[in-house]
């Protein structure tokens, strides 16, 4: 057992390592860091959708906005939009899962607000529906996926794509990452 540990800690460190390498990739994380310093700047939220674990990721890196990171802060304005069970169990039932996350953009996106959606396939419908019904609020939309970026690659005005096929080493990265733009958002706005 202890060989079979070391081999995916290994692997999770070679995903790691490609993201080190990959210059675009690091280039777009920088871009994500400005976009959202200057939504908070603006007064405007910062909103995170998922589903499974990347729902539990998309609540914690919220979480790590609206609470805080390192510094004892003023709060972010910053939610998982999966968090209110009676209106994600009703949209679900009355309509359609696909829409939990589009009626909540349509209902509470302002121009200048960002939605951050994660997806290790890049093809969540949800997410997607949500994507498009963003660009109608002039929201910006960061997408997290797995190596090919699925059909979010299409929708969404920054990928973070990253560079595996593997889920669990994707979600590991997808917070890792996730930090790294917490970490450099905070520090850019309260110092």
């Amino acid at each position: 057992m202890i060989p079979k540990i070391k081999s995916i800690i290994n692997a999770s460190i070679d995903v790691k390592k490609s993201i080190l390498t990959d210059d675009s990739l690091i280039q777009t994380i920088e871009e994500v860091v400005k976009v959202i310093t200057l939504a908070f700047q603006n007064g405007n939220k910062v909103l995170f959708c998922g589903n499974g674990g990347s729902a539990a990721d998309a609540q914690h890196l919220a979480a790590e906005f609206s609470g805080r990171f390192y510094k004892d802060r003023k709060a972010l304005p910053s939610e998982a939009l999966h968090c209110n069970s009676s209106y994600l169990t009703a949209v679900a039932n009355d309509y359609s899962y696909d829409v939990i996350y589009s009626r909540l953009v349509e209902g509470i996106c302002v121009d200048g607000d960002v939605l951050i959606g994660l997806s290790t396939s890049g093809n969540s419908k949800n997410i997607l529906n949500a994507f498009e019904a963003a660009k109608e609020k002039n929201t910006v939309t960061i997408g997290f996926t797995g190596a090919s970026g699925g059909k979010m690659k299409d929708v969404c005005e920054y990928l973070i794509n990253v560079p595996s096929t593997d889920t669990p080493r994707i979600q590991e990265s997808h917070i890792m990452i996730g930090h790294i733009i917490c970490e450099l958002v905070e520090a850019n706005i309260f110092g």
